[in-house]
């Protein structure tokens, strides 16, 4: 798979990355499966990877300001 940004070659890796839920809530995503850039560091998120996030993040409590949740196949 090639980097929209920069055309190079996507990597499968394990990363940290944060998510806003809104203007005062951040949620953080220990051990995420994402596809990143060998060239630019870019990353990509695959769709069943996107699916269980977005799961995750609904059953996040948006009032508080940060949490972190780890990724779990």
């Amino acid at each position: 798979m090639k980097c929209h940004t920069c055309g190079g070659r996507l990597e499968p890796t394990i990363s940290d990355l944060p998510f806003c839920l809104g203007p005062t809530s951040i949620v953080v995503i220990k051990k995420l499966p994402v596809l990143e850039c060998t060239n630019c560091t870019e990353f990509s998120i695959e769709d069943p990877v996107m699916e269980k996030i977005e799961n995750l993040l609904e059953r996040t409590d948006e009032a508080a300001e940060l949490e972190v949740i780890a990724y779990a196949a």
